[in-house]
Protein backbone atom coordinates (compact mmCIF):
# COMPACT_ATOMS: atom_id res chain seq x y z
CA UNK A 1 0.00 0.00 0.00
CA UNK A 2 1.65 3.70 -0.59
CA UNK A 3 1.16 5.74 2.13
CA UNK A 4 2.66 8.85 2.91
CA UNK A 5 4.18 8.39 6.80
CA UNK A 6 2.50 9.82 10.12
CA UNK A 7 5.28 12.50 10.00
CA UNK A 8 4.84 14.18 6.42
CA UNK A 9 1.34 14.08 6.97
CA UNK A 10 1.97 15.69 10.20
CA UNK A 11 4.41 18.40 8.60
CA UNK A 12 1.70 19.21 6.01
CA UNK A 13 -0.82 19.72 8.88
CA UNK A 14 1.69 21.53 10.92
CA UNK A 15 2.56 23.73 7.65
CA UNK A 16 -1.13 24.31 6.90
CA UNK A 17 -1.76 25.70 10.27
CA UNK A 18 1.20 28.62 9.67
CA UNK A 19 -0.17 28.95 6.01
CA UNK A 20 -3.43 30.31 7.35
CA UNK A 21 -1.18 33.30 8.79
CA UNK A 22 1.79 32.93 6.74
CA UNK A 23 3.74 36.66 7.76
CA UNK A 24 3.00 35.72 11.87
CA UNK A 25 5.72 34.27 13.72
CA UNK A 26 4.77 30.82 14.82
CA UNK A 27 6.13 29.13 18.48
CA UNK A 28 6.74 25.13 18.65
CA UNK A 29 4.36 25.30 21.78
CA UNK A 30 1.40 27.61 20.08
CA UNK A 31 1.58 25.18 17.23
CA UNK A 32 1.50 22.15 18.72
CA UNK A 33 -1.53 23.33 20.94
CA UNK A 34 -3.81 24.53 17.98
CA UNK A 35 -3.32 21.62 15.74
CA UNK A 36 -3.47 18.92 19.03
CA UNK A 37 -0.01 17.33 18.72
CA UNK A 38 2.80 17.06 21.28
CA UNK A 39 5.40 19.71 21.49
CA UNK A 40 7.99 17.47 20.33
CA UNK A 41 6.55 16.32 18.04
CA UNK A 42 6.36 19.34 16.41
CA UNK A 43 9.39 21.04 17.33
CA UNK A 44 10.88 17.89 15.54
CA UNK A 45 9.13 18.15 12.77
CA UNK A 46 9.76 22.20 12.60
CA UNK A 47 13.20 21.30 12.50
CA UNK A 48 13.14 19.37 10.02
CA UNK A 49 11.04 21.83 8.08
CA UNK A 50 13.86 24.29 8.26
CA UNK A 51 16.57 22.07 7.40
CA UNK A 52 15.13 21.53 4.63
CA UNK A 53 14.41 25.17 3.64
CA UNK A 54 10.32 24.77 3.99
CA UNK A 55 10.18 27.16 7.31
CA UNK A 56 12.76 29.67 8.72
CA UNK A 57 13.76 30.00 12.49
CA UNK A 58 14.29 32.75 14.44
CA UNK A 59 15.91 32.49 18.08
CA UNK A 60 15.69 33.84 21.48
CA UNK A 61 12.68 34.98 23.86
CA UNK A 62 10.63 35.82 20.94
CA UNK A 63 11.91 33.54 18.04
CA UNK A 64 9.71 31.01 15.98
CA UNK A 65 8.96 29.40 12.97
CA UNK A 66 7.62 31.14 9.78
CA UNK A 67 7.22 30.50 6.05
CA UNK A 68 10.28 31.99 3.75
CA UNK A 69 7.88 32.05 0.67
CA UNK A 70 4.36 32.44 0.08
CA UNK A 71 1.73 29.31 0.95
CA UNK A 72 1.09 29.42 -3.14
CA UNK A 73 4.48 28.67 -3.58
CA UNK A 74 5.56 25.12 -1.08
CA UNK A 75 4.22 21.69 -2.77
CA UNK A 76 2.83 19.08 -0.83
CA UNK A 77 5.44 17.17 -3.15
CA UNK A 78 8.36 19.14 -1.47
CA UNK A 79 6.75 18.92 2.21
CA UNK A 80 6.77 14.93 1.47
CA UNK A 81 10.25 15.15 0.41
CA UNK A 82 11.22 16.98 3.21
CA UNK A 83 9.67 14.45 5.80
CA UNK A 84 10.46 11.71 4.07
CA UNK A 85 13.21 12.01 1.28
CA UNK A 86 12.75 11.02 -2.06
CA UNK A 87 9.30 10.08 -3.38
CA UNK A 88 8.81 6.49 -5.10
CA UNK A 89 6.17 3.77 -5.34
CA UNK A 90 8.86 1.79 -5.72
CA UNK A 91 12.69 1.73 -4.22
CA UNK A 92 13.98 1.34 -8.04
CA UNK A 93 11.57 4.77 -8.51
CA UNK A 94 13.93 6.58 -6.73
CA UNK A 95 17.11 4.76 -6.95
CA UNK A 96 18.62 2.77 -9.38
CA UNK A 97 20.91 -0.45 -8.75
CA UNK A 98 18.88 -1.75 -5.52
CA UNK A 99 16.94 -4.82 -7.71
CA UNK A 100 18.88 -7.51 -8.71
CA UNK A 101 16.21 -8.26 -11.40
CA UNK A 102 16.09 -4.32 -12.52
CA UNK A 103 17.81 -5.09 -15.98
CA UNK A 104 15.29 -7.45 -17.27
CA UNK A 105 11.98 -6.14 -14.90
CA UNK A 106 9.43 -6.18 -17.37
CA UNK A 107 7.47 -3.54 -15.27
CA UNK A 108 10.20 -1.20 -13.95
CA UNK A 109 8.83 1.61 -16.78
CA UNK A 110 5.37 1.64 -15.94
CA UNK A 111 6.49 2.14 -12.22
CA UNK A 112 8.61 4.95 -13.30
CA UNK A 113 5.71 6.30 -15.47
CA UNK A 114 3.36 6.08 -12.21
CA UNK A 115 5.73 7.56 -9.64
CA UNK A 116 6.39 10.69 -12.31
CA UNK A 117 2.50 10.91 -12.51
CA UNK A 118 2.57 10.76 -8.40
CA UNK A 119 4.75 13.40 -8.17
CA UNK A 120 3.65 15.46 -10.84
CA UNK A 121 0.02 15.85 -9.24
CA UNK A 122 1.79 16.49 -5.65
CA UNK A 123 3.69 19.02 -6.81
CA UNK A 124 0.48 20.60 -8.11
CA UNK A 125 -1.23 20.55 -4.77
CA UNK A 126 -0.07 23.92 -2.87
CA UNK A 127 0.19 24.61 0.81
CA UNK A 128 -2.36 27.40 0.45
CA UNK A 129 -4.59 24.67 -1.15
CA UNK A 130 -4.09 22.44 1.57
CA UNK A 131 -4.50 25.58 4.23
CA UNK A 132 -7.99 25.77 2.76
CA UNK A 133 -10.68 22.86 3.94
CA UNK A 134 -12.48 21.21 1.45
CA UNK A 135 -16.44 21.48 2.65
CA UNK A 136 -17.83 18.03 3.65
CA UNK A 137 -19.91 16.02 1.29
CA UNK A 138 -22.93 14.32 2.34
CA UNK A 139 -24.02 11.56 0.10
CA UNK A 140 -27.64 12.28 -1.42
CA UNK A 141 -29.28 8.48 -0.12
CA UNK A 142 -28.01 9.34 3.41
CA UNK A 143 -30.18 12.27 3.32
CA UNK A 144 -33.77 11.92 4.80
CA UNK A 145 -32.63 8.25 6.03
CA UNK A 146 -34.29 7.62 9.68
CA UNK A 147 -31.00 6.17 11.41
CA UNK A 148 -32.15 1.98 11.68
CA UNK A 149 -34.29 1.31 14.93
CA UNK A 150 -31.95 -0.26 17.59
CA UNK A 151 -33.62 -3.11 19.95
CA UNK A 152 -34.75 -2.29 23.06
CA UNK A 153 -34.85 -4.60 26.08
CA UNK A 154 -38.81 -4.13 27.35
Amino acid sequence: MFRVSKLADYGTVVMASMAREPQRLHSAAEVAMRIGLAAPTVSKILKTLARNGLVSSSRGAKGGYRLPRAPAEITVAQIIRAMDGPIGMTECSTTQNLCAQEAACSVRANWLTINHLVLETLSRVTLEQMAKPLPQTVPLAAIGRRPAATPTNA
